[in-house]
């Protein structure tokens, strides 16, 4: 058994669950050919180090993320700092030869995106990109079944990515309102989930249509203790202007001829993280919403919509779970992804979502803005390198 040694860039909350994650992929992936053993973590808070070492286990921190790339020991790195610092990080792991697994969005345009993979692949280095929505047991069942012909040929797909996290007009105007520092609002945050889920389940987007609102147009600024979208500000401070988008809606085609339609809202007053993708077809259609993540609705008779509960026939359900109806949870979905990139390290090929799926969803993202911006179809470029959408 080998061991691979982990540095960790930031000790967020996404950090420390991938933390968690290479730690359970041992437990749950007991073939893996590899250890990730907790080496070294980076982060520019003293409190963030001191629970690198002291909760998480990690052996050393570090201030500076250079060092820990500099450090010849590590053999590969998870990048969950802030959406500004992906590419820079990302760019000093593939120089370092560090195969990394980064969070989404992986950029804040296409063109950082593009440069991310483009220096991965030219550094030989597997990747792993965040889009943990697609390692759902219930999403593999319905890919299957779409694969299989068990809807019929596809016809239309609706995604919807809903959330409240911004929904409080005095929530603080963090970083992840700006668009030099975030890129994008929601079309990056949440729809680069939704752009990855469905073209994972359907195949590739071709052209789109879009249209964008901010709605909280002004947000009280931070105070000095404010790191995330849940701060509030105070009544009576000052404000600044929101640079990006609270909604999203797109009108797409894929290259198979289906319709699709995405919406995406940070601001909407009731659903708290309502993540759904519904698949219709000439015979039948299917939906799954990740607030019930362990369920399939499916109709493939005339007899409409049954719930199909997730169990050991699907995916990797039984992994965690011995029989339907015991549940798998968030952190689950990372501990699968993190098992992907464990083994796309040890066995160097890409079994993990890519650099460039991470691309591809910014090249979706990128000309829904423009779209927006010229009220016109824009067409989706294509992407170089490996993806796995269609693996």
């Amino acid at each position: 058994m080998k061991n691979l040694n982990v540095g960790l860039i930031s000790v967020g909350w996404m950090g420390r669950l991938h933390s968690r994650a290479y730690l359970a992929a041992a437990h749950h992936y007991p073939e893996l050919p590899v250890r990730a053993v907790l080496k070294r973590a980076a982060d520019p808070d003293a409190g963030g180090r001191r629970h690198a070492t002291d909760v998480l286990g990690y052996e050393a921190a570090d201030a500076d993320y250079r060092d820990l790339l500099a450090d010849p020991a590590i053999d590969l790195v998870s990048i969950c700092a802030p959406n500004f610092l992906h590419h820079e990080i990302a760019l000093a792991a593939a120089a370092a030869g560090k195969p990394f697994w980064i969070e989404k969005p992986m950029g804040r345009s296409a063109e950082e995106s593009r440069e991310i993979a483009d220096a991965a692949a030219s550094a030989g280095v597997v990747t792993a990109v965040g889009f943990n929505y697609r390692h759902a047991p219930a999403i593999a069942h319905a890919r299957r079944l779409i694969r299989e012909g068990a809807i019929g040929d596809v016809t239309n797909v609706r995604v919807a990515f809903l959330a409240d996290y911004s929904s409080d007009p005095l929530g603080a105007l963090t970083w992840r309102f700006e668009r030099a520092r975030a890129g994008s609002g929601v079309l990056g945050d949440l729809l680069s989930h939704g752009f990855d889920l469905a073209q994972y389940l359907v195949g590739p987007l071709a052209r789109v249509s879009a249209d964008t609102e901010t709605f909280i147009r002004r947000r009280p600024l931070p105070s000095a203790d404010a790191a995330s979208h849940f701060s509030r500000g105070a009544e009576d401070a000052p404000a600044g202007d929101v640079e990006n988008e609270d909604y999203a809606v797109v009108t797409a085609r894929f290259d198979n001829g289906a319709i699709g339609v995405f919406e995406s809202s940070r601001i909407a007053v009731g659903p708290h993280a309502e993540y759904t993708i519904e698949v219709y077809g000439t015979r039948g259609s299917l939906r799954w919403d990740f607030q019930r993540l362990n369920e399939l609705r499916l109709a493939d008779d005339p007899s409409g919509y049954r719930t199909v509960m997730a169990n050991p026939r699907f995916g990797d359900f039984g992994r965690f779970q011995p029989g339907a109806g015991t549940g798998m949870g968030f952190d689950d979905l990372k501990t699968i992804e993190a098992s992907l990139f464990l083994r796309s390290v040890a066995e160097g090929r890409q079994l993990a979502p890519s650099a460039a799926d991470g691309w591809a969803a910014a090249e979706i993202a990128d000309a829904a803005l423009r779209s927006a911006g010229t009220r016109t179809w824009v067409d989706v470029p294509r992407v170089a390198g490996v993806t796995t959408i269609g693996a």
